[in-house]
Parts: structure tokens; sequence; C-alpha cells
């Protein structure tokens, strides 16, 4: 950026600009740096005079930053401790946006016209544990449900998705029928060594139970290929999972060291290439779920929203479908699915 942009003031966040300041402020063109503590008022940091609400001067309204749903964080933070995670370090312990707060907030957003709301956070699932009286992400939903708006969760992990949730999720049309499970592995040894707290068959359970309450729902998971002493019969555990899951799209990521995780003093680094290989097969195996999800909606007909010029939706369960053309961003409408190419939209 400060190569093709000579004259550039580069403001720099996030955990990078958190964990190693000095070193982000020595780059090139580097004018700023905001640590996460401080982005929530990072526009008015830089800029000056604006309010945290319209840090632009520019109304709230269904389109801005080219966003047709709004994502609300209610939380962040995380007090779990992940070998191979350096989020902890970066983002402090787990705060929750309390109650009544996130309350107004939905209530201007919808004001504002929006009909879909994702609720997001570093540790959704911890939401209301640092709250007086100690509450759970489940009493947010409840107080959410019949608000008029769609809600949709973003990243919520295994340990943290008790029935009630689920069964909330799968009663109520106010929230999507749509989970992101982080898996990260489906072996108990690599779990372990991971620090996540949870087993394959907690997690299979779970998923199990997410696809018999909705068997139309989209499930997500990210996992992780390569982590340090993965043996091929480790990851052959999570292949042999994945081929049998209800799971309809994955996330894959290459370990990654983090410098100051507990994962980067691990014995048994497995070579890139071998990485490497691992997470073609596990993409493929990825391809192949989303594939089976796609042709098991065909001539089915969703609740979807319109996005972009309107020639394009998004149902509540998380497909992409090229729509006719002719109406308004931001409009629920019903619609058909009709036809797919693998790596094409679906039609509708």
């Amino acid at each position: 950026m400060a190569r093709l942009n000579p004259a550039a003031r580069i403001v720099v966040t996030g955990c990078y600009a958190t964990r190693r300041p000095a070193e982000v402020s020595a780059l090139p063109s580097v004018a700023q740096v905001v640590v996460n503590d401080a982005k929530p008022r990072l526009v008015p940091l830089i800029v000056g005079g604006a309010g945290d609400d319209d840090p632009c001067g520019t109304p709230l309204e269904p389109g801005l930053a080219g966003r047709t749903a709004f994502t609300l964080r209610v939380q962040t933070g995380c007090d779990e401790r992940c070998s191979y995670c350096i989020i902890p370090a970066t983002r402090g312990r787990a705060r929750s946006v309390p109650l009544d707060e996130v309350l107004r907030e939905v209530e201007r957003v919808a004001e504002a016209g929006f009909k879909e709301i994702v609720l997001t956070g570093v540790h959704l699932g911890s939401w209301g544990r640092d709250a007086e009286p100690r509450r759970q992400l489940v009493d947010l939903l409840r107080a959410l449900d019949g608000r008029g708006v769609l809600f949709r969760l973003s990243s919520l992990e295994p340990m943290d998705c008790p029935p009630a949730l689920v069964r909330l999720v799968a009663e109520s049309t106010s929230f999507a029928p749509h989970f992101h499970l982080p898996l990260q592995h489906a072996s108990d040894a690599v779990l372990a060594r991971m620090r996540r707290p949870y087993t394959a068959a907690q997690y299979a359970a779970l998923a199990a139970e997410v696809r018999a309450k909705m068997p139309s729902a989209a499930i997500g998971a990210d996992v992780i290929v390569g982590f340090p002493g993965e043996t091929d019969a480790e990851f052959d555990e999570l292949i042999g999972y994945l081929d049998r899951s209800p799971l309809t799209h994955l996330h894959v990521f290459p370990y990654s060291d983090r410098p100051g995780t507990a994962a980067s003093a691990l014995p048994g680094r497995v070579p890139g290439a071998v990485v490497r290989e691992r997470a073609s097969r596990t993409r493929e195996a990825g391809r192949r779920l989303n594939l089976a999800f796609r042709d098991a909606q065909l001539g089915a007909i969703r609740r979807a929203l319109t996005v972009d010029d309107g020639a394009a939706v998004v149902t509540d369960n998380y497909l992409k479908l090229r729509v006719p053309s002719g109406r308004r961003r931001n409009q629920w409408v019903p619609v058909r699915i009709v036809s797919h190419t693998d790596g094409e939209p679906l039609g509708g």
C-alpha cells in the first residue's frame, strides 16, 4: 500500500498491531497504530469530532459500506486458552455488551430499515458470563426473539451451544437456520493438544442434533490441518468424520505458528508439503459437502433477502442465489432454488 500510494497515511489496527505496536509503527507510511481496546473509537481517533454512532456523518441505512445485513458486536475478548491462538493476549478478557445496550442498538438498527442482524463476538458463546447476575447467550436470544428482524449467529463454539439454544433457533422464525461451529479437528488426540474443551464425539452429537431439528440448516466449520504432531492416522480421522458429517461448508486453515502460543513450542512440526496436501484434501472434502447440501436444496422455497443490486439474494440458510433483476436491495422475498453449477451461485 505504501509503495503504490506514497502520499497515503496508513492506520493499522487488529491483533498484530496490538501485539507488536512498535514493529508496526516502523513500517512505511504508518501514521497511527490503534490497539484493539481503542478500535471502537477508531474513526473519531483519526478524524476527530465525529461520534461513535455516526463516525462518518452518514445516516445509518441498509447498503452503507456495501452491507445489507447489519453486523452487531455483542461481545469481545476471550478467556479460553487454545494452544494455537494469540487472541487472549491481544483481545483481553471476555467482556459482554450489557443486555439493555444490545436491545437499544437492535431497536436503532431496525428503525433504520435493516431486516437482518448478524450477532458477533470474539467468543460469542461466552456472552453474559461476566454479567451480574450471570447470564447465558440463550438468555440474550430469548430477549431478541420477536423483534421483527432476522438474527443470524456468527461463529459459536461447540461447548457454548446447549440444547436449549438449538431448540430456540429451530422453533423461532427470528433466527436463521445457520450455525457456524468451529471443529478444528476430529481426532481427540489433536483436540487435546489444541486444548479444545470437547471431544470429537461431542462435536458430532451437536452437529447431528442441529441437523435433526433443522434438516435444511447450514452448518459451517473451521478446520486446522498440519497442527504440530498431526499424524497420518489423525488426519484420516478428520477426513473420515467430514465425509460422514452433516456439515455444509468448511473454512480450512493450514496451521500457522503464532509466537508466544503454547503450540509454537510443540514438537513434531509437519512438513510444509504435507500440510499443503492435507489442506487440499480437506478443501475437496468441503467441496463435496457443499455440493451435497446444494443438491438437497434444489426445489426448496426459502425466505431470502435481496442484496447488491437486487439481482442476488441470501437465503435464511445461507445460500446465495442469482435471481431475475428488478428488485431493490433489502427486501424479503420467497425464492425457489432451481439450479446450481459447481463453483457458481445457485439460480432461483
